[in-house]
């Protein structure tokens, strides 16, 4: 019965690197990456680049802009961006992955009469979008095939989509 909606396990990995060094992630998005990466393949993370395949240079990015403003120029809902930056190189330093943006984001109703309730739920939207992102992350790692491309095999960096116009006033 599963079998007719779509549903498939994810499955195990193939990467082509065994060993990976992530470098620069907060510890968050290291542990899930490890526990994704480990969890799903034959691969391991190592802590020293030295010791690796492969490397991944990791950064996040967090910020809140206006969506919606009321007639009185209130801040009623907010936008909360989240961006994760990556580049995967080989030992040697060749890259392997462009350089890259995973960004995502998610709209928050907001009223001054719940802030301190509404900074709990950024916070949950946050890690929300960090574990979607890292997800996203484990996927794009899979592209690579091998560790030693040619330069028209090198998988190129992959820009964030457009951002949301801005709201009509």
């Amino acid at each position: 019965m599963l079998s007719a909606c779509g549903f498939q396990l994810r499955g195990e990995q193939n990467y082509a690197f065994k060993r990976l060094a992530i470098v620069g992630a907060p510890a968050p998005v290291s542990a899930r990456l490890t526990r994704m990466i480990e969890g799903g393949s034959d691969s391991v993370v190592v802590s020293s680049a030295s010791n690796a395949d492969a490397v991944l240079h990791v950064s996040e990015s967090r910020s809140f802009s206006t969506l919606t403003l009321s007639s009185l120029g209130e801040v009623e809902e907010y936008q909360v961006n989240y961006s994760l930056n990556y580049a995967l190189t080989a030992a040697d330093g060749s890259p392997l992955i462009q350089p890259s943006t995973i960004a995502l984001n998610r709209a928050m109703t907001y009223s001054d009469q719940y802030s301190t309730a509404k900074v709990s739920e950024s916070n949950l939207l946050f890690a929300d979008m960090q574990n979607d992102a890292v997800d996203q992350l484990t996927r794009r790692l899979g592209i690579l095939k091998t560790l030693h491309p040619n330069p028209d095999q090198v998988v190129p960096g992959v820009a964030p989509r457009a951002p949301l116009p801005p709201p009509p006033l």
